[in-house]
């Protein structure tokens, strides 16, 4: 995803009533942008670090600035625009990167499916291969230098989605939970069950249904994020103990 124009620098200082930034900017003056990410963004949230951020020509917009890319506590760069995750994720899949989605002919955003008015990301289809549900969840929670977890908050939306995604396996169908780890330089993903342990215990389930768990990390740059490489994800089968 080639990002024009690139992001503008600029240096954290504050997240306040969750959809609010401070940042200075390049010539040192305190301005308040769009913060889009509604989950704690623990240890995203360093005072002093650098970050990026967008700027819409739109002009009914009161905050015209977006925050895009932080550093994390351990010094990584961040992607914490949420709504960024599914064009990335589209991007690779249509690209033909992703090894475990491939040969699908067909390509479906924001399809309505199960029984709890839910919508899943992306519908892949194909005469042969049948119907694939794929489930986006951005990950930004860098728990240790290269350690990334999810969720970052209690969530039960994504708990929800588990749930759809064993229904769609069990009507015969591929169901597949995809992280996009937005976060450079993570090596391994694991689930956050100290933060949320029902919805470790629910994809424990799913996953035991036979729900498929993938992760790819991303490259992230003021110019350019893209996912490019598959990292493993542990502790999918029961719930992680907390450190």
């Amino acid at each position: 995803m080639k990002i024009v124009p690139p992001l503008l620098p600029a240096l954290f200082d504050s997240r306040y009533k969750r959809f609010f930034s401070d940042v200075i900017n390049a010539d040192g003056q305190k301005i308040t942008i769009h913060c889009p990410n509604t989950g704690s963004m623990k240890n995203c949230l360093v005072p002093g670090s650098n970050c990026w951020h967008s700027i819409s020509d739109n002009p009914k917009r009161k905050l015209p600035g977006t925050l895009e890319l932080v550093t994390t506590a351990y010094g990584n760069i961040a992607g914490i625009n949420t709504s960024r995750a599914n064009h990335l994720v589209r991007e690779a899949i249509e690209a033909d990167r992703v090894p475990e989605l491939r040969n699908y002919q067909t390509i479906r955003p924001e399809v309505k499916y199960g029984t709890e008015k839910s919508r899943v990301d992306f519908l892949l289809e194909d005469p042969v291969l049948g119907c694939c549900y794929v489930e986006v969840k951005n990950v930004t929670l860098e728990k240790d230098a290269g350690l990334v977890e999810f969720p970052d908050a209690v969530t039960t939306r994504g708990t929800k989605h588990l749930r759809e995604l064993m229904a769609m396996v069990n009507q015969g169908h591929r169901a597949v939970l995809f992280f996009c780890v937005q976060v450079a330089n993570a090596r391994e993903m694991r689930i956050a069950s100290d933060i949320d342990p029902t919805y470790a215990s629910t994809l424990a389930q799913a996953v035991a249904s036979g729900v498929e768990v993938i992760a790819w990390r991303a490259h992230l740059s003021p110019e350019e994020i893209i996912l490019e490489k598959s990292i493993p994800c542990r502790g999918l089968l029961e719930p992680v103990l907390s450190d």
